[in-house]
């Protein structure tokens, strides 16, 4: 099994793409890749842009990546409520090839953040929106208060109630 996994945010840090990583890693005989958006920055979207240079070729390799995925395991980044800037970038320029981004893949879909709330609000818009671009949402997932409830350090979460929710979520996916 094939396991596409990124956290959808450009930071060097991110605590997404740690949470990411570690939960792709816990389904069993799978092969992971981790994605890093900092591989797919592009101009900011622009219709005037895409005129000028067609499709980017970032963005095809981007749908080339998830092309071949069993299951996509994606946590996403909230600034000011929403999805990052990086990620929407990177989303818009692929729906102008693909509408359906995630390609229908099997996608366990979560979010986590510094305050207790975990990312419930982008994490709330991605579960409402991208099944309209693809997104075969079979599980979601939110860690709050990710310092106090991830070890960095071992790269797993450290919480056992919140650790055995995610592992019962990949056990019935």
């Amino acid at each position: 099994m094939k396991i596409i996994a990124f956290g959808a945010s450009p930071s060097k840090n991110s605590i997404n793409k740690k949470l990411a990583t570690y939960a792709a890693n816990l389904f069993a005989n799978a092969e992971v890749e981790v994605l890093d958006l900092n591989d797919f920055q592009m101009p900011i979207y622009t219709v005037d842009i895409e005129e000028e240079i067609g499709q980017h070729e970032l963005a095809k390799a981007f749908l080339a990546k998830i092309a071949p995925a069993d299951v996509l395991v994606v946590s996403m980044a909230e600034n000011n409520g929403n999805y990052s800037a990086a990620f929407k970038n990177i989303f818009d320029w692929c729906t102008r090839i693909n509408a359906k981004v995630f390609q229908e893949k099997p996608m366990l879909l979560m979010a986590t953040s510094p305050g207790a709330k975990g990312g419930a609000s982008v994490l709330g818009i991605a579960k409402n929106a991208f099944p309209f671009y693809g997104g075969n949402i079979k599980a979601t997932f939110s860690l709050p208060s990710f310092e106090a409830n991830f070890d960095v350090e071992n790269g797993k979460i450290s919480n056992a109630e919140l650790d055995n929710q995610l592992k019962e979520i990949i056990n019935n996916f």
